[in-house]
């Protein structure tokens, strides 16, 4: 009988995270920026009927960069236990932060128990009644989660998106500027992105109950102007 090949346990993890990182990279970034009244999503998607920014439920949106068909089945999970907390409940029992612990919980047990790990990253935003309570919380492959206050990027080459968003934003920016402000950390100093190739959301106070908007091209293409 033949023994099985060992693997070190560090070395399979590092493995596992490598390929994550590898087919995250290949998709295009994302980024949230906070305004006066909200928060705006942008994201570079040219297609016009596949989603990265959707809604979860009355002031929570989530949005995925990596594999489109796994972090669409995480969405999915979203909405479903959303709308299952906020029957059982109440409505403002449904929160971002609890939300994010959940995708956190599945994102982890994946990556430790199944042989390949979910090659997404996805954040959840949650707008409160007023600008200090508004919640931003980027959860990785591995499911860990990190929480932002102003502003996050995620997907390929995050980092140096991160660097230029921190250039770019401001408090007291409009819903304009935000969108400005993510469209300048997105395409950089060598490219110019067309409003066409863009998706862009906002989840705002000023919106009603449902705060989750989607703003289409032409706004975007005025903002921009």
């Amino acid at each position: 009988m033949s023994m099985p090949f060992y693997v070190a346990p560090e070395q399979m993890m590092k493995d596992r995270a490598d390929f994550a990182r590898k087919g995250i990279a290949r998709g295009r970034a994302l980024v949230a920026v906070r305004f006066v009244d909200g928060i705006v999503i942008v994201a570079e998607n040219a297609s016009d009927t596949l989603r990265k920014v959707s809604e979860i439920y009355d002031r929570i949106a989530f949005a995925g960069v990596g594999k489109y068909n796994e972090f669409d089945q995480l969405r999915v999970a979203g909405v479903r236990a959303a709308d299952l907390k906020g029957y059982q409940y109440s409505r403002d029992d449904v929160d971002a932060r609890s939300l994010a612990n959940s995708y956190a919980q599945m994102l982890g047990t994946i990556f430790t128990h199944e042989m390949k790990p979910m090659e997404v990253e996805i954040l959840v935003a949650e707008v409160g009644h007023e600008s200090a309570t508004d919640q931003m919380f980027h959860i990785l492959y591995d499911g860990t989660v990190v929480d932002a206050r102003d502003h996050a990027a995620i997907g390929g080459d995050a980092e140096s998106i991160r660097d230029r968003l921190a250039q770019e934003f401001r408090d007291g920016l409009d819903r304009d500027g935000a969108i400005r402000a993510g469209v300048v950390a997105l395409s950089g100093d060598d490219r110019e992105i067309d409003p066409e190739a863009l998706e862009v959301a906002e989840l705002s106070r000023t919106n009603g109950r449902r705060c989750f908007r989607r703003i289409d091209v032409e706004q975007v293409r005025a903002a921009l102007s």
